[in-house]
This record gives structure tokens, C-alpha cells and sequence, in this order.
């Protein structure tokens, strides 16, 4: 069975938490371990936090949006700004940049994204906003018998 969920918010920092635990919740019926919950949440965590703060400057009048589809134990993430875009994304997703280090940013959002999932794809176009695509095929439990 596939199931789906979409979400729209305002690029407030407050709701990241929102989105982490709405995405949390929402995966929670495949029974993921602690762990693979943990990452879930830090990779939405860092999807949204870097949507607030490079795609939208902290202008907290704009959206972001979220669409998670499981299927068997198969996750695909989508997050989508339509902020400033990246210009170079090669440069971007290299461990260490940051576009702010005025505010002492540590550069490893997309390095922690790539090392949670199992496949990370990042669609931007400067002036039209940023899409990721992060999918993460959970394990599955082994039950003991007998």
C-alpha cells in the first residue's frame, strides 16, 4: 500500500519542530527503529533549517513545503522552498560550506542528509528555490520465532 501526506507552512523557525514531529508521525506506522526515526527527524531538521535560513534569508513571510510517501519500507522525502535558489550546487553540498559564515553556520546540513539517507537529490534554480528529493528504505524488524 502506498500512503502519502503533504504539508505547507510558514518559514518561521518554530516550526521546524512542527515538521520534524508531523514526519516523525507520520513514519511511525512502518515501525522504524530509534535510529532511523532519529535521522528522519535531523534530516527534516536540516532540510527546513536550511530552507528558512538560505532559501528564504529569514524572511518568515514565505512557505515550505513537505511531501513524504512510504510504500513497503520505502521512504521518499520531498522539500521544496521557492526561495533564492542555489547557484552552484556542487559547491554547496561539499562538507564545511557555508553561504553564512557570518553566522558561524558549521556547513554540514546536506553532508548530514546524505550520511542519514540513501539517496539525496537537490534541484535549485537561482530565484525559483530549492527542491530535495531524500529517499531511505527502512530495515525491516526480524522477528525471532521458535
Amino acid at each position: 500500500m502506498k500512503n502519502n501526506m503533504h504539508l505547507e507552512f510558514t518559514s518561521v523557525s518554530e516550526n521546524e519542530a512542527f515538521a520534524r514531529v508531523t514526519v516523525a508521525s507520520f513514519i511511525a506506522q512502518l515501525d522504524p527503529t530509534m535510529d532511523e526515526l532519529t535521522e528522519l527527524k535531523t534530516v527534516v531538521s536540516e532540510a527546513v533549517t536550511n530552507s528558512i535560513i538560505h532559501g528564504y534569508e529569514n524572511r518568515q513571510d514565505q512557505k515550505i513545503y513537505i511531501s513524504c510517501s512510504i510504500e513497503e519500507d520505502e521512504i521518499e522525502l520531498v522539500i521544496r522552498d521557492e526561495g533564492i535558489g542555489i547557484s552552484d550546487i556542487d559547491e554547496a553540498v561539499q562538507p564545511l560550506y557555508t553561504s553564512k559564515p557570518e553566522l558561524e553556520r558549521s556547513g554540514m546540513g546536506f553532508t548530514i542528509m546524505e550520511n542519514f539517507m540513501d539517496k539525496v537529490e537537490v534541484v535549485s534554480h537561482p530565484g525559483e528555490g530549492t527542491t530535495l528529493k531524500l529517499y531511505k528504505q527502512l530495515k525491516k524488524s526480524k522477528t525471532l520465532c521458535n
